[in-house]
């Protein structure tokens, strides 16, 4: 029967972490079947699903993940999870939206469009933040892209509304646009 973990890991870059931490997934019998990565300025962070027909892996894989964050210098946390959570059903009728933001950065971006999000059920997929400085000024710029599942049940005008209001008392560029 497969098991199956969600596993994040960070660390400082360099080249290899990828494969160290793949090593030690394929060392217990495991297949990643999705993940994440990024760097993030000078760390490199993943997040990764994965499974394995190999009976009582736990603590070979505890063992294994505990050598690798102290040879490695890695920040490594692993669970299992059912079949179920790791094959989520139909969520519903939605449709899919991006949301790309810009402007002059400051504190509370991210959780007033974020916040703005969530109290209407919309859920997010993925996130992208980036933090700049203006080339002409120096300037510290925000940007930051938003991949996000909309219920059928909310109204997509008065979601651009909402935002288009939000963004006004941010002084941020903000732009939804159906994927």
């Amino acid at each position: 029967m497969k098991t199956y973990f969600i596993l994040s890991a960070i660390g400082k870059d360099r080249p290899g972490i990828v494969a160290d931490v793949s090593e030690v997934i394929y060392g217990c019998g495991g297949n990643i079947e999705d993940s994440s990565m990024s760097l993030l300025r000078n760390h490199f962070a993943l997040l990764l699903l994965f499974s394995t027909d190999k009976e009582e892996v736990n603590q070979k894989l505890s063992s294994d993940l505990k050598r690798l964050e102290w040879e490695k210098n890695l920040t490594v946390f692993f669970t299992p999870i059912t079949f179920e959570e790791a094959h989520p059903g139909d969520r519903g009728e939605s449709d899919h939206f991006k949301i790309n933001t810009s402007g002059i950065d400051h504190a509370g971006i991210v959780f007033k469009v974020c916040r703005l999000l969530a109290d209407r059920g919309i859920n997010i997929i993925d996130m992208k933040t980036h933090r700049v400085l203006s080339a002409e000024s120096g300037t510290p710029l925000f940007e930051m892209d938003i991949d996000i599942e909309v219920p059928r049940s909310t109204s997509e005008q008065t979601l651009r509304n909402d935002l288009h209001h939000l963004a006004n008392e941010l002084m941020i560029d903000l732009v939804l646009r159906r994927i």
